[in-house]
């Protein structure tokens, strides 16, 4: 009977130490609404990676899960745009970061707004949706403090047909 007991217990402490590790290194994520297509859709399944912040920074064009400054209840997705420290503008559809035009593939389309130059403050970061035009995002006043990041998304697992890594687009 001991022997039997030793391998229940052992097992029960390896699930344990499986579930635990998982829990602290990714987490899963639904995307709701419109605001990051074309790239991802609503109802959309994607796996965030937590550790991937703890080792280095946010770069332009990786796209995170955070909670929003604003106290929404629901968690974001959106993409970096400008890190801290730089300079942004929207003009004539264009991002400008630090006067330069940002290549961006990844837009539904250009915005139809203006955005006038700010600086991002230090330690934040100013994210917008790939919907530039239907997306609450930093270009309605707030950028997303470090903290505030849960993780960088790393891969869409629902539905099937979308299976796959995420893209880097860093122009960098």
């Amino acid at each position: 009977m001991r022997p039997i007991l030793r391998d229940i217990l052992i097992t029960v402490i390896l699930a344990l130490a499986i579930f635990l590790l998982l829990q602290l290194t990714v987490q899963n994520f639904i995307v709701v609404g419109a605001s990051m297509q074309p790239n991802f859709q609503n109802g959309e399944r994607v796996v965030i990676s937590k550790l991937a912040y703890k080792f280095g920074e946010p770069e332009r064009g990786d796209v995170i899960v955070f909670h929003p400054p604003n106290d929404q209840e629901e968690d974001y997705i959106k993409r970096v745009i400008a890190l801290p420290g730089e300079a942004i503008e929207v003009n004539d559809g264009v991002v400008y970061i630090n006067d330069q035009p940002l290549d961006e593939p990844y837009i539904k389309d250009s915005p139809d707004y203006t955005l006038s130059e700010q600086r991002v403050p230090s330690n934040e970061y100013f994210v917008l949706g790939d919907n530039r035009n239907n997306s609450n995002d930093s270009h309605n006043g707030w950028t997303v403090p470090q903290q505030n990041i849960i993780g960088k998304v790393w891969l869409t697992i629902w539905p099937p047909e979308e299976w796959g890594g995420v893209p880097s687009y860093s122009p960098e």
